[in-house]
């Protein structure tokens, strides 16, 4: 017997394309949790992605921005770059919400990978851009967050009103220019910065417009609070209404359509009541809006000042 009739021909078993995998992660912050979070999304998808025989890592890309408009992505787009290049055949990110900052972006951003051939896998959700469904999944989820989002940032509010409230708020002991806090987080004042306050009140009493504040400033070598040689106009204003200064806080604003909260004797006052109440009139005397029954005018003359 011919010892080819033995003999059968078993082809190679073709390997599997593999598919060029980049997984891509965000936290909003570094902070210890956020970093923690970051590493566990990082660890998980990796893990998904070794156990897939046709998948091939290619690339990890890590940003730590929030979710804001004008906070840079770097990673996000060298990812899109690097899809538009054939570098990547699939992404695979842990949410929605990691993914695009909001429902239009994250719809976009989609859709342009789509037309790269580029399938997007959002783990959390199990949406898989190869499915037909998926974008309607998509908006789906990314509204729901959207809303759990929206509800937790009004949870956080109510609970600041809450804490408003009954008196505990920190709020109350937030630091502002004059004043530092003690060992327990009460404010004090801050004797130096305590001289300048009073110096600027006396100097507005005495007809100084803001701009003449800041050349007074500027000419005694007075830092402002951030430590800039010129002062702001806006700091000054700020500093010339600001209620603590006689020992009070007012909390949320004083919009006279919601609900504030003032608390008096909260804290030693820099400036005595009866000069911040003079202050408070020279600035409506001088201002050239008034208020009358048909709305908010202007004054047919503005303030102006012999010293600036």
């Amino acid at each position: 017997m011919d010892f080819k009739d033995n003999l059968f021909y078993i082809p190679a078993r073709r390997q599997p394309k593999q598919q060029r995998v980049a997984i891509y992660a965000r936290v909003s912050s570094n902070a210890k949790d956020q970093l923690r979070s970051l590493a566990n999304q990082v660890s998980a998808l990796t893990r998904k992605v070794a156990l897939n025989e046709e998948w091939q890592l290619v690339d990890i890309y890590i940003d730590v921005a929030s979710a804001k408009e004008k906070s840079k992505r770097e990673q996000y787009t060298r990812l899109i770059d690097d899809c538009r290049n054939k570098k990547v055949n699939i992404v695979i990110t842990k949410s929605v919400s990691r993914f695009g900052r909001d429902t239009i972006e994250a719809l976009e951003t989609v859709r342009l990978l789509k037309e790269l051939r580029v399938r997007v896998i959002f783990d959390q959700e199990n949406i898989d851009t190869a499915s037909d469904d998926s974008e309607l999944m998509l908006t789906i989820y990314e509204s729901l967050s959207q809303a759990e989002n929206e509800s937790r940032s009004q949870n956080i509010k109510l609970g600041h009103r809450y804490r408003a409230m009954d008196g505990t708020s920190k709020l109350y002991n937030r630091k502002c220019y004059g004043y530092e806090h003690d060992d327990d987080g009460q404010l004090i004042i801050n004797e130096e910065q305590a001289v300048v306050v009073r110096q600027i009140f006396d100097w507005y009493l005495e007809g100084n417009s803001i701009v003449g504040l800041i050349k007074l400033l500027q000419a005694n070598n007075i830092p402002s609070p951030r430590g800039k040689e010129k002062w702001s106009k806006r700091a000054l204003e700020t500093m010339l209404s600001n209620e603590k200064y006689i020992g009070q806080v007012l909390l949320f604003g004083g919009n006279e359509y919601e609900d504030n909260y003032l608390k008096e004797d909260n804290h030693p006052p820099i400036i005595f009541k009866h000069v911040f109440d003079k202050v408070q009139n020279e600035k409506a005397r001088r201002s050239n809006v008034v208020k009358t029954n048909d709305g908010v005018k202007r004054k047919s003359s503005k303030y102006s000042s012999k010293k600036e």
